[in-house]
């Protein structure tokens, strides 16, 4: 039905919006800023565990390395792509779901 297709399209939406305006701003939240991390943020108390258990510093690649890098230059435009699609489907998923059960 009609309703059906309008709440898997609004779960897609909500997922994609997620990506796109969620991520970046939970991220800076948490203290992975453009200008580096944040002093005592939970981003800073990540990257002591991190560096503590490589020896020193944070392995380039690692998550926290991936993490700062998003944070200060936000997500690439295939990172938004590809999350949004995988979320997209997920929420339009959970909207058809909802749909069957309401």
């Amino acid at each position: 039905s009609s309703s059906k297709a309008m709440k898997a399209i609004i779960g897609a939406g909500v997922g994609i919006g997620v990506v796109v305006i969620g991520a970046p701003l939970a991220l800076g939240a948490a203290g992975f800023t453009g200008a580096g991390i944040a002093a005592g943020s939970m981003a800073a108390k990540i990257m002591s565990a991190a560096a503590i258990a490589n020896g020193g510093g944070a392995a380039a690649g690692s998550l926290v390395a991936t993490l700062q890098s998003v944070g200060a230059v936000g997500l690439s435009l295939g990172a938004k792509v590809g999350l949004g699609t995988a979320l997209g489907s997920v929420d339009a998923a959970v909207g058809s779901w909802f749909s069957k059960n309401n």
